[in-house]
C-alpha cells in the first residue's frame, strides 16, 4: 500500500496535468442514454437517432413518438422523472412547457444561424428553445389523382372552398397534431377570428375525412385515398422526393416558424441532451434535413447550397411566411380551447356538417339556373348557420374563459366547466347544421 501511495504521488509530482487530462475526458464524456420525446415521423428521428449515435458511440437514444399534444401532457406527467429533450414543430407547444416551468434554458455554440427566419425569431428570446428548422404549412396535392377526376390544382385556401372539392380533401384534428393547430391559427390569425372561422367551416364542408395523426394526411394523398390535404411543408417534399406523385404549395396566406427543441428541466441525462442540440444545430446536422425522405428547411443558411434544385430558400425568398405576423403568446393562450372547438364544431360533427354544405351548394347551382328570391334568402340563412361559431373574437381574447380549457386525456373527463361549454356547443352544432340542410332543402326545391 504504501509503494502504491508513493506511485501515486510521484505520478502526481512528475506528471501533474495527468490527473487535469483524465479528469477533463471524465467530465467531456455523455451519458450513456438520452430519452427524446418528438412528434416527428419516424424518417426524421431515426436518422438523427442513429447518426447522433454514431458521433457518440456510448449513448443510447430511446425516442417516444407522440404527438405534440400528448407529449406536452407527458412531460408534465414524468416531471419527477423526466425524459430529456422535447422536440417538434410547434413553438405554442413549447411556450406551454416554458409557462409550466418545463423547461430549462440552454445557450448554444452553434455559429451562423441568423436571428430570423421569415421575419419569426428562430430562438425563444428567453433561451428556453432553440429552431433547428423552418417549418410552412399549405397544401399537398396528388397529381395523379387530380387529373383523373378532373380537377384544377388548388393553391389558396380559398380554392378549397370551391364545392369541386367536395369529399376530396382531409386534416388531421388540430386537438391530436400540433402542425394542424399552426394551420388553424395563421388562418384565423391572418383573416380574422370571425372571417377566418368562416374560411375554416366552409373548407370543412369538402372534408373527405379528419384523420387522428397528422400523418394520415400524407399517408392518404400518396396512396390516392384522397386528392388533397392540408399538412406542414415537409410533408409534401419528402413524399415528392421519394417518388411520390404528389406537389405541394403554400397559399400566400402562411406562416414560416421554426421547428424546435429544447432540453426538458431536470433533466437525467443534460450531457447528452447538449450535444444533441448541438448535432442538430451543426452543419452536419443541417444537411441531413436535406436528404430526401427528410426535406426539411435547413435554419443555418450555408446549408441551401447543398440543396436541390427548386426547394425553397426562405433566406432568398423573403416572401415565404410575410403575409402572417404569427404570435405565438395569442396561440399559446387559446391553444386547447381554439382545439376543442374545432373538434366539437368540425371533426365530431363532419357528416352532418358535410351533408348541410352538400345541400347548399345544390341549391346554389338550381338557384342559378332558376332564381328565385325566396331561395336566395333561405341560401343566405343556411350559410350564415354554417359559417358561425359559438365563440366571439372578444371571448378569444379573454383569459378567464381561454382558461377553462384543457388538454384532457381521452376517455377522462374534461374539466366541469369545459365540458359544460363542449356540450352547448355540441348541442348548437347539430341544431344548425340540420336548420341549415333543411333551408337548402327548401331552396332547392324552390328553384325547381
Amino acid at each position: 500500500m504504501k509503494r502504491w501511495v508513493f506511485r501515486s504521488l510521484f505520478a502526481m509530482l512528475v506528471f501533474p496535468g495527468l490527473l487535469g487530462t483524465v479528469g477533463a475526458q471524465a467530465a467531456d464524456k455523455l451519458e450513456d442514454k438520452l430519452v427524446i420525446v418528438t412528434s416527428f415521423p419516424k424518417e426524421l428521428f431515426k436518422a438523427y437517432a442513429a447518426a447522433f449515435e454514431k458521433k457518440h458511440p456510448g449513448t443510447k437514444v430511446e425516442v417516444l413518438n407522440k404527438p405534440t399534444s400528448s407529449g406536452i401532457a407527458y412531460v408534465r406527467e414524468t416531471a419527477s422523472n423526466p425524459p430529456d429533450i422535447f422536440w417538434a414543430s410547434a413553438p405554442d407547444a413549447f411556450e406551454v412547457l416554458k409557462a409550466g416551468k418545463l423547461l430549462q434554458k440552454y445557450e448554444t455554440k452553434a455559429k451562423g444561424i441568423p436571428e430570423k427566419v421569415g421575419g419569426y425569431p428562430i430562438n425563444d428570446p428567453d433561451g428556453f428553445y432553440k429552431g433547428f428548422a423552418a417549418s410552412g404549412y399549405g397544401i399537398m396535392y396528388n397529381t395523379r389523382y387530380l387529373a383523373a377526376k378532373q380537377l384544377p390544382a388548388p393553391k389558396e385556401w380559398d380554392d378549397l372552398k370551391n364545392p369541386i372539392y367536395f369529399g376530396h380533401v382531409a386534416i388531421s384534428a388540430p386537438s391530436r397534431s400540433g402542425t394542424t393547430h399552426l394551420t388553424i391559427e395563421t388562418i384565423l390569425q391572418g383573416e380574422g377570428w370571425d372571417k377566418g372561422w368562416a374560411t375554416l367551416m366552409e373548407i370543412a364542408g369538402n372534408y373527405a375525412t379528419v384523420t387522428e395523426r397528422s400523418f394520415g394526411v400524407p399517408d392518404g394523398v400518396n396512396n390516392g385515398q384522397f386528392g388533397i390535404g392540408i399538412v406542414i411543408d415537409f410533408f409534401g417534399f419528402s413524399s415528392k422526393a421519394t417518388g411520390f406523385p404528389v406537389e405541394f404549395v403554400y397559399p400566400k396566406l402562411t406562416t414560416l416558424v421554426p421547428a424546435n427543441v429544447a432540453i426538458v428541466a431536470n433533466s437525467p441525462h443534460p450531457k447528452a441532451a447538449a450535444a444533441f442540440i448541438e448535432y442538430l444545430l451543426s452543419p452536419e446536422g443541417q444537411d441531413l434535413l436535406l436528404h430526401p425522405e427528410i426535406s426539411r428547411l435547413p435554419v443555418l443558411p450555408s446549408a441551401y447550397a447543398k440543396a436541390p434544385a427548386g426547394f425553397p430558400n426562405p433566406f432568398k425568398d423573403t416572401s415565404m411566411g410575410a403575409a402572417v405576423k404569427f404570435d405565438t403568446d395569442v396561440s399559446e393562450a387559446r391553444y386547447a380551447m381554439v382545439n376543442s372547438l374545432f373538434d366539437r364544431m368540425i371533426t365530431f360533427r363532419l357528416k352532418e356538417l358535410t351533408a348541410a354544405w352538400k345541400a347548399l351548394h345544390e341549391a346554389e347551382t338550381a338557384l342559378k339556373k332558376k332564381p328565385n328570391s325566396k331561395g336566395t334568402e333561405q341560401v343566405a340563412q343556411a350559410r350564415k348557420l354554417l359559417t358561425a361559431v359559438p365563440v366571439s373574437s372578444k371571448q378569444a381574447g379573454d383569459k378567464s374563459f381561454t382558461g377553462s380549457f384543457k388538454k384532457t386525456k381521452k376517455g377522462k373527463p374534461a374539466p366541469k366547466r369545459q365540458a359544460e361549454i363542449e356540450e352547448q356547443w355540441d348541442s348548437l352544432a347539430k341544431q344548425n347544421y340540420g336548420k341549415a340542410e333543411e333551408l337548402a332543402k327548401s331552396a332547392a326545391k324552390l328553384a325547381r
